[in-house]
């Protein structure tokens, strides 16, 4: 029996590292890192995993970090991580987990999510972008938009429209689409902070080989599911230390420049930091409950609060600097690798946590989803059924 122990998992790190050098090629040890079975430990054998449970994930992690060895650098790639591994973990054929894991768990290969359209955006069921069947391929025509990091992914998720006759969240198929194939073109979208994190994409006539479906045709819908209960769990629950984030950074300009703090102040920022610590807490256990199954409707309280509590943040910091708030640091057009809250100024992070809370779900519509899905109240009328 494999000794899936916190003590166990580290004997097989350190056993893994006497065999593969954390000093060398960094794309050849996170490859042989995915066959040993210590990428995501709860995954199965062979796919990057050892069928251990999800909560000790940490222990490895540590452990390699403690000897130096590259990380996979999630923040390029949290779409892939966060989203589309686990839809395909649950959802795609053996020969897809066999194809993509590997790669996009390395960053090797990025991926984005083609879901929102111009005008299918909190009510994503409601998207027009096409795929017809011909022969083997389908042929898909829309336009998608607000697609985080399109501009550098090699693959993506994607939602399109294959029986337009049905009730619209049942005519619904789910793919994956080669971001390199001809009919697929990129364009920047500019945000408030200067630069191009966002993109629009558009697909004119696409084909995609019937072997990307993920799920049955016109099953989609459920298949999102589990990308969108894993999205707001990724934006909204990562693992943080105590002051880890936005808050650590507003707690030391607090502590380092003592000439700017107001009794006021003072007050807003012990209530911004219980907030963060609850939230740290609240988003730790919700993970916790993940190694016993899927994320429910539990992960869309998490993003709010990660949203809410991201614009409050940075808003004190501003106010906090004052005038020195407000100077950005560069308001280049750039497309930016991943996207970077805590490196930059506080004018940058203020504007960057607008889009908190619009992406992965408005904070409007998750206000809806908890009140009906998780407090049980009565649902809103629904005038397009």
């Amino acid at each position: 029996m494999p000794d899936h122990t916190a003590d166990g998992l580290r004997d097989r790190v350190a056993a893994f590292l006497t065999r593969h050098d954390p000093g060398g090629a960094r794309t050849d040890f996170l490859r042989a890192r995915f066959d040993a079975g210590l990428a995501w430990i709860e995954y199965p054998v062979g796919l990057g995993g050892l069928d251990a449970p999800r909560y000790l994930q940490p222990v490895v992690d540590e452990a390699f970090a403690r000897a130096g060895a590259p990380d996979n650098r999630p923040r390029r790639n949290s779409i892939g991580l966060g989203m589309a591994a686990p839809t395909l973990l649950r959802h795609g054929t053996p020969a897809q987990r066999q194809r993509f894991l590997r790669p996009l768990w390395t960053g090797e290969e990025i991926w984005c999510q083609l879901f929102s359209e111009p005008d299918a955006g909190s009510d994503l069921a409601g998207l027009r972008t096409r795929a017809v069947r011909d022969g083997d391929d389908w042929v898909v025509t829309g336009q998608k938009v607000w697609t985080s990091m399109a501009h550098r992914a090699r693959w993506a998720i994607l939602l399109a429209r294959t029986d337009p006759d049905a009730p619209k969240h049942r005519g619904i198929t789910y793919f994956v689409c080669d971001m390199t194939a001809p009919g697929v073109e990129v364009r920047p979208l500019r945000q408030l902070t200067g630069e191009a994190e966002f993109n629009e994409v558009f697909l004119a006539e696409v084909r995609l080989p019937d072997t990307l479906r993920v799920g049955a045709v016109d099953d989609g819908w459920r298949v999102a599911r589990t990308t969108l209960m894993n999205e707001r769990v990724a934006i909204g629950g990562r693992p943080l230390p105590r002051e880890g984030g936005m808050i650590g950074v507003l707690a030391r300009l607090w502590r380092e420049r003592p000439e700017l703090r107001t009794a006021g102040l003072h007050t807003e920022v012990l209530r911004a930091w219980v907030r963060a610590e609850a939230a740290r807490l609240t988003a730790l256990r919700l993970r916790q409950q993940l190694a016993a199954g899927e994320p429910g409707p539990e992960g869309s309280a998490v993003k709010l609060s990660f949203a809410d509590l991201a614009q409050r943040v940075s808003g004190l910091e501003v106010e906090l600097l004052g005038e020195q708030g407000l100077r950005h640091d560069d308001w280049t057009m750039r497309r930016p690798g991943e996207p970077d809250l805590l490196g930059r100024t506080a004018t940058y992070r203020y504007l960057r946590a607008r889009g908190n809370s619009i992406e992965g779900g408005t904070s409007e519509i998750l206000r809806t989803v908890i009140a009906e899905r998780v407090l049980g109240l009565p649902a809103e009328p629904r005038v397009d059924r």
